[in-house]
């Protein structure tokens, strides 16, 4: 089973920035798309943001296109998570996984999550 490991959050004032890591233990970790999705208190787990294999295709939430990046670095096992321009509403506990479905129904475990708290 995949480990995932999510650092990063904390809390920021309305506007700051905040950069998410995720690492994965597999062994073939380039082989495989990566995402970030978020759950906000009392909502459904939403997609966020997709990055490719090789890092050259990535896709967004339209409620964060142009205010996050998506990232990776394969010798690091490695996918990031810059977010700029922050809202109260991005508030949510973070996730990676392993994979480019947009339902989070379709992933079968996920790691601890690492908290994003927004301030106004």
């Amino acid at each position: 089973q995949v480990q995932l490991e999510e650092s990063g959050g904390g809390l920021v004032q309305a506007g700051g920035s905040l950069r998410l890591s995720c690492t994965a233990s597999i062994r073939t970790f380039s082989s495989y798309d990566m995402s970030w999705f978020r759950q906000a208190p009392g909502k459904e787990r939403e997609f966020v943001a997709v990055i490719s294999r090789s890092g050259t295709y990535t896709n967004y939430a339209n409620s964060v296109k142009g205010r996050f990046t998506i990232s990776r670095d394969n010798a690091k096992n490695a996918v990031y998570l810059q977010m700029n321009s922050l809202k109260p509403e991005d508030t949510a506990v973070y996730y990676c996984n392993v994979g480019g479905k947009w339902s989070w129904r379709d992933y079968d475990s996920w790691g601890q999550g690492t908290q994003v708290t927004v301030s106004s």
